[in-house]
């Protein structure tokens, strides 16, 4: 079964404007399905296949006549020196959209593609399933304003605390969601063990993988805190320095987001460290080993958790439209925090998440340290039935409008 992506429709625009495209994003989100549903007629190989790489590798050239353009390219990182070869393609042809390209590993490729492809590719970023897309609804990017609101009301689907619980422990894989018969811990078992032998040990990053492994799990554990390179370090038993390059690997392969904490004259007390959110929640709660949604939900991770799958949410409404996702948390010394600010228009639109059905004032208490003329409407996100006004310039929404 495919689930319909926000994706397609600017795949398909974005290939009558450049002669390449490439989709980049985290393994198994689906970037080779989503191209081949956007235009089944296209030829396709993929570089996980050895002798195509080896080709690719000692003679791109006769790789690119082989394999004849409208051309999908997966894995495309495994063979970069093939970007020139492909630039000279375009280069003697007027026609767009020739070659579409996926790869999972960002930090490998994208110097590669800006030089040899710059003013020819449009670059895609592919992250997993959105609620919405598992809805079969539209997806538009996230603003907490009352015209968003009034856009949605009328057609979403309503998921309980059970439901969303079910999906955020799922994860936002498309196997996971699509194919009845996989089962969840053998998935997740599988996917950390490619993601450590494929892509990892390539960078030669990483000389003892439990020490890897431990710093995954001890990661995961902080999904939704502030990052502190220090402590983790010391439960990991490796340098700050290792863990910092770590981290950095994980948000460059697309497995974790730093959320960064507004910076402005609002506080000259402003705590300045990003926070850490698992992209996906699946992943995370295999990692932190829950067993099922059920003991997810009641236990030590249920709001931290909730909170990463609300904040990868909003990151997916804007990235899968092509937007950059202008998004921060705010905190400052006296501890007044607010879970997310969405910077628009020159205004600064606060957010809380709860894990609540019937929020009320007291989660939107630290919203006035944005002062009232940079500020726009404020929401706090929630498992509510229906959006209902907190104060005039603020209501609660449910989970489910994103």
């Amino acid at each position: 079964m495919y689930i319909n992506r926000t994706l397609e429709k600017h795949i398909k625009q974005l290939s009558n404007q450049f002669k390449v495209i490439l989709v980049t994003g985290a393994r198994q989100v689906g970037k080779s399905t989503l191209l081949k549903h956007c235009d089944s007629e296209r030829n396709y190989v993929t570089l996980d296949d050895y002798r195509e790489r080896e080709m690719a590798l000692s003679d791109p050239e006769l790789f690119l006549q082989r394999h004849k353009a409208p051309l999908i390219i997966d894995e495309i990182q495994y063979a970069p020196n093939i970007l020139s070869y492909i630039k000279i393609a375009v280069d003697n042809s007027d026609k767009k959209g020739q070659y579409w390209l996926t790869g999972s590993q960002q930090f490998h490729m994208m110097k590669n593609v800006t030089e040899s492809l710059a003013g020819r590719v449009a670059i895609i970023d592919l992250k997993g399933l959105s609620l919405k897309e598992i809805d079969n609804i539209e997806q538009v990017p996230f603003l907490p304003t009352s015209d968003y609101v009034e856009s949605v009301r009328k057609n979403f689907k309503f998921h309980d605390l059970t439901d969303i619980y079910e999906k955020i422990w799922r994860g936002s894989y498309p196997e996971v969601n699509t194919n009845t018969d996989t089962d969840w811990e053998t998935f997740y078992k599988s996917y950390l063990r490619t993601y450590i032998e494929r892509d990892i040990k390539d960078l030669n990053a990483v000389k003892n993988e439990m020490d890897f492994i431990k710093f995954l799990k001890v990661l995961a554990a902080r999904t939704g805190q502030m990052l502190d390179y220090t402590d983790i370090s010391k439960e990991v038993g490796v340098s700050s320095p290792t863990i910092k390059s770590w981290v950095s690997i994980l948000v460059s392969s697309n497995i974790v987001y730093l959320l960064q904490p507004y910076f402005s004259n609002i506080n000259k007390r402003i705590v300045k460290t990003p926070k850490v959110y698992f992209m996906d929640t699946g992943l995370c709660s295999y990692l932190t080993n829950w067993d099922n949604p059920q003991v997810l939900e009641s236990g030590a991770m249920s709001g931290a958790i909730f909170e990463s799958f609300v904040v990868s949410e909003i990151i997916k409404s804007y990235v899968h439209n092509i937007k950059e996702p202008n998004i921060y948390y705010y905190r400052d010394k006296d501890k007044r925090e607010i879970d997310v600010i969405m910077e628009r228009n020159g205004k600064l639109y606060p957010i809380e998440i709860k894990k609540s059905s019937n929020p009320d004032k007291s989660a939107i208490k630290n919203f006035s340290v944005i002062p009232e003329e940079k500020r726009g409407e404020g929401a706090v996100i929630c498992l509510a039935k229906e959006d209902y006004p907190i104060t005039k310039d603020v209501n609660a929404i449910p989970i489910s409008y994103i």
